[in-house]
């Protein structure tokens, strides 16, 4: 290599290193603004940006399986993400209507037309969108399920973090590289590894703090924090997570949180109008979209109910778009009038 192509990369790497600086120094000063002008005692709830709520979605992976080609079932799969993602909605469940197939997301396309795979497929496609860019190639192998990720419209979401933004929180994947004890290197994105201040196996997606006090120094540190910390204490929206359903019952049984959903909504063009709905307070909202066939037959073909009526298995069965011009609404097309219309009927 000659001299000339060394020294271009030596600088390359200097003005790499002072950008990152001065990025981190300003959340710095941003970070420090905040903190002197909030008191740090305050025990009044107001002062609390954080948001403790959460808001989930149940879509049925059969949506997929009307598409027509590849391609229009990865664009379909890409609507109900940036659908979510406009929607700070934080959980996507993606059931089977039919309670035929279990929760296993491994295995290889079976090709269009195959009953479940539409599930795995969808759930596949929504957590590869929700993973920043710089990570998806060590999160996620070559799979046929992603042949046409190239049409994804990005999610553009606070964690997806552009070169030349601030954020005070950044996710990585924890590098195979030695470090001191209880200590790890995550891969961020930036030029250099962040310390963490524990041991985690590598390969593992995490969420970290920047540490902003020592910009100067070789390695940059940072906290590990979990992956609802950004949400939680600073009400920075933070990507959702995905998870499967064998049935429509066990959107309920397996919830993710702590507590149960409090607040369960369905929609279909056979529920009450939502102008009637009255307004509720909810610390975890779950709504419930069918698929062709509508909600009555994922109930209808999940043995472990006994109740056919969706107005028994809801605490709430709306119609979100009354006197609809169309005979049908899409499953993707549902999912932005229904949150656009419950937005208004809420109480957080």
């Amino acid at each position: 290599m000659s001299s000339s192509n060394i020294e271009k990369r030596s600088k390359k790497r200097k003005r790499t290193k002072e950008h990152e600086e001065t990025i981190l120094e300003t959340v710095n000063e941003q970070v420090n603004s905040s903190l002197s002008s909030t008191p740090s005692k305050s025990t009044d709830s107001s002062s609390n940006k954080g948001r403790d709520y959460t808001v989930s979605i149940a879509v049925p992976g059969s949506i997929l399986d009307n598409a027509q080609s590849l391609e229009l079932r990865a664009y379909l799969a890409g609507q109900i993400g940036r659908a979510a993602a406009v929607s700070n909605i934080d959980e996507i469940i993606v059931y089977d209507e039919t309670a035929s197939t279990s929760n296993d997301i491994s295995g290889d396309f079976k090709g269009i037309g195959k009953r479940g795979h539409g599930n795995v497929q969808l759930a596949r496609i929504l957590q590869y969108m929700e993973c920043p860019q710089y990570l998806r190639k060590q999160l996620f192998p070559v799979h046929p399920d992603l042949q046409f990720a190239g049409l994804l419209n990005p999610l553009d979401t606070p964690h997806h973090v552009r070169a030349n933004e601030t954020s005070a929180y950044r996710e990585g994947v924890v590098a195979n590289k030695p470090a001191k004890a209880n200590r790890s290197y995550v891969d961020c994105g930036l030029s250099r590894d962040v310390q963490v201040d524990r041991s985690i196996e590598p390969g593992t997606r995490v969420t970290v703090s920047l540490s902003f006090n020592d910009v100067q120094s070789k390695n940059l540190r940072g906290t590990v924090v979990g992956h609802t910390h950004p949400r939680k204490h600073s009400g920075i929206y933070w990507g959702y997570t995905v998870r499967l359903a064998h049935s429509i019952s066990h959107i309920i049984s397996d919830c993710s949180f702590k507590e149960p959903y409090d607040l369960i909504i369905g929609t279909s063009d056979k529920g009450e109008n939502i102008d009637n709905f009255p307004s509720r307070r909810f610390k975890h909202l779950l709504i419930v979209f069918g698929g062709l066939k509508g909600l009555e037959a994922a109930i209808e073909a999940d043995e472990s109910l006994n109740t056919n009526n969706p107005r028994e298995f809801f605490d709430y069965y709306l119609n979100t778009c009354p006197n609809q011009g169309s005979r049908t609404i899409r499953t993707e097309e549902a999912i932005l009038i229904s949150l656009s219309a419950l937005r208004t009927k809420i109480i957080l």
